[in-house]
């Protein structure tokens, strides 16, 4: 889970999250989105796939980025079980 905050801390990150949200992009169509290099988006995307937060699909020579949900799905229900929080929105009783 470490690495997925990691992932999370940055804001550029978070908005390439936010841009895949609505299904896969091109590395270039996510690059074009922000004001930074490409061995910066390519050390961005590399954060993200390490976290598992990213997949790659690799078509010829374009790389197509989408959402791994089953992680933010596995991060999100143990975060809420850390902080004491039934996924049915109920409020653990201790």
């Amino acid at each position: 889970m470490n690495s997925v905050f990691e992932a999370l801390a940055h804001p550029t990150r978070r908005g390439i999250l936010e841009m895949l949200k609505s299904g896969s992009k091109t590395a270039g169509e996510i690059a074009d989105a922000f004001d930074v290099s490409k061995p910066t988006m390519s050390g961005h995307f590399t954060k993200l796939k390490e976290a598992g937060l990213i997949q790659a699909d690799q078509r010829g020579t374009t790389i197509f980025y989408s959402l791994n949900l089953s992680t933010l799905e596995e991060v999100l229900l143990g975060f809420m079980g850390r902080m004491g929080t039934d996924p049915n929105g109920k409020e653990e009783k201790e």
